[in-house]
């Protein structure tokens, strides 16, 4: 895996890696992961593509795929909640909304994955209102100096998207980080499902579109909450500098090169 960077690849490199059946993938320096090849070839297995395509095409099969998908983030949410983020009133009425969700889950039939959607996306709220009052510490702030609202977490959506606050675009450094990450664990997640044989562009609870590696982003969801961990940790355990962020002229926040390189590697 290599982390941005510049230069070539020599065919003989690309041939010594597909004898030693490595996959290369770049993530790029804004954190767009770009798989450039399989070393060792896209080599399917039928059984694991046959259980893909029919779990996607099935919707009771696709309904039950969520549902433990969905149950495995909530799970490792409470972990993250409990290890990592403050007391407050906040962390315990997102652990109980995240203790009904899953007996919900567990107990009430499923029309549709609007269903499941829903119920993520209460929990979720929940979820990113404990880490409200977050702190991250600064170094060298009259060399550096950051915006004010950087000093503590407010809300995981940005507010430069719009009338419909959404995650990208990045307005905080703990979400730029955030962003960052998942964007790692999904290049992981891809080569991995290659490496295992499946499709990693058929999605199953995620809709499979042109360039959207959409079974790696299945993979992810119950990863996400161990993510969010490693970053917190990360985080609240060492001084910034405001030269560890870039602060685009459109308000988008974006880790340095240097920064991402090591948030790569706590991931």
């Amino acid at each position: 895996m290599l982390l941005d960077g510049s230069g070539s690849i020599s065919f003989d490199v690309l041939t010594w890696l597909g004898e030693q059946g490595v996959a290369l993938a770049r993530i790029q320096w804004g954190g767009e992961p770009t798989v450039f090849a399989s070393g060792a070839g896209f080599v399917a297995n039928s059984e694991k593509l046959r259980w893909q395509y029919e779990t996607q095409g099935n919707v009771q099969l696709r309904l039950e795929f969520a549902r433990n998908l969905i149950c495995d983030k909530l799970r490792n949410s409470v972990a993250t909640l409990e290890t990592h983020t403050p007391e407050s009133a906040f962390r315990e009425k997102a652990i109980a909304k995240t203790r009904e969700a899953l007996d919900l889950l567990s107990i009430v039939p499923l029309a549709d994955m609007g269903d499941v959607r829903a119920i993520e996306g209460e929990c979720a709220a929940r979820y990113f209102a404990a880490w409200r009052g977050i702190e991250m510490h600064w170094t060298a702030p009259n060399r550096y100096p950051v915006p004010n609202d950087w000093h503590s977490y407010r809300s995981r959506s940005s507010i430069l998207t719009g009338r419909r606050p959404r995650n990208w675009k990045a307005s905080h450094p703990i979400n730029a980080m955030l962003n960052y990450a998942y964007a790692v664990r999904v290049a992981q997640l891809q080569v991995q499902a290659v490496a295992d044989g499946f499709d990693p562009f058929a999605g199953i609870m995620h809709h499979s579109r042109p360039l959207f590696p959409a079974y790696a982003y299945d993979l992810i969801e119950p990863e996400r909450p161990k993510v969010d961990a490693a970053i917190l940790a990360f985080a609240q355990s060492r001084k910034f500098s405001g030269a560890d962020f870039i602060l685009r002229k459109d308000g988008v926040c974006v880790l340095s090169p240097q920064l991402a390189r090591t948030v790569a590697a706590t991931v």
